[in-house]
């Protein structure tokens, strides 16, 4: 039996993953996949795959993309979820800032650099008309960095999923000053390339289990009620996010697609310089 590790973050729009390994769907496959919770995000999965600590990631677009170009020994095979990501943009109850304008000298809080807090925090200084080279950076690690930084005065805004921190929000850990949204899909599949060439076949009866999954998750009797009380959300939070969120159930990823969106990082400068698309993707149905 081969043995494969993936790892993601553990918010809902994994939950397709728990359903197939509880099922035993790849165990049935002689796969014995195991599942790793990265609460640190894509930056740390970034690390883990690099160091073959996983093989497969469901990771960020933009945060494989830059780590990719940057020498990442991995593959984008496929989009996981082809809708946008909602960031929201945060700052502690007791701030004095008010609005979006006021975060432009302020500090932001990342998981880590590479990541996408720290990716989008750069989207949206962009999208402020920010100079993107006067942003100061507090790397916290993850979620709970961000509440400590943020409740402790270390850094002034923290961008993470909008319905991850909706229960912050309510519960007035944090105010959420706005939304910025991916400007492209916002989660794909990424494998390592020694992977890639030694279990191609296996990894692809993974994705097709997974991608069977997710074209009919949102039909699951009681899928909202199981979300909502499996990620401590308001019901009627989650029925939103279901109704925004698409999974790609297995389109492949083309060239020009990603072409497109390092254009967009480029013109955002979150990188400096765009690779070849052919080599950041293997297309596993040609």
């Amino acid at each position: 039996m081969l043995n494969l590790k993936v790892g993601g973050v553990p918010e809902h729009f994994n939950y397709p993953w728990y359903i197939t390994l509880k099922n035993k769907e790849y165990t049935n496959n002689n796969i014995n996949l195991r599942w790793q919770d990265f609460p640190g995000g894509t930056g740390a999965m970034c690390k883990a795959l690099r160091s073959g600590e996983i093989d497969i990631a469901i990771v960020l677009t933009e945060g494989i993309i830059k780590d990719i170009i940057n020498g990442n020994p991995s593959k984008i095979t496929q989009t996981f979820v082809k809708s946008p990501l909602i960031w929201g943009i945060h700052v502690g109850a007791k701030s004095s800032f008010k609005k979006i304008e006021d975060l432009e000298h302020a500090t932001v809080a990342i998981s880590r650099f590479g990541s996408g807090s720290h990716l989008m925090a750069i989207v949206n200084a962009h999208n402020n008309g920010w100079d993107v080279e006067k942003l100061k950076f507090k790397v916290v690690g993850n979620l709970q960095g961000g509440i400590d930084a943020l409740t402790n005065g270390e850094a002034d805004y923290f961008m993470w999923e909008h319905f991850t921190t909706k229960p912050l929000v309510d519960n007035n850990t944090f105010r959420r000053l706005g939304d910025c949204p991916t400007p492209w899909p916002c989660f794909v599949v990424a494998v390592r390339n020694e992977v890639l060439e030694n279990n191609f076949d296996e990894v692809k009866k993974v994705l097709d289990i997974i991608n069977s999954c997710t074209s009919d998750f949102k039909e699951i009797k009681n899928i909202d009620k199981t979300l909502a009380i499996r990620y401590e959300q308001q019901l009627n939070d989650i029925q939103e996010w279901l109704s925004i969120t698409e999974w790609s159930d297995g389109e492949p990823v083309t060239e020009n697609l990603i072409t497109s969106i390092q254009n967009k990082m480029i013109e955002f400068n979150v990188i400096d310089e765009k690779k070849d698309s052919g080599e950041l993707i293997r297309n596993m149905y040609i």
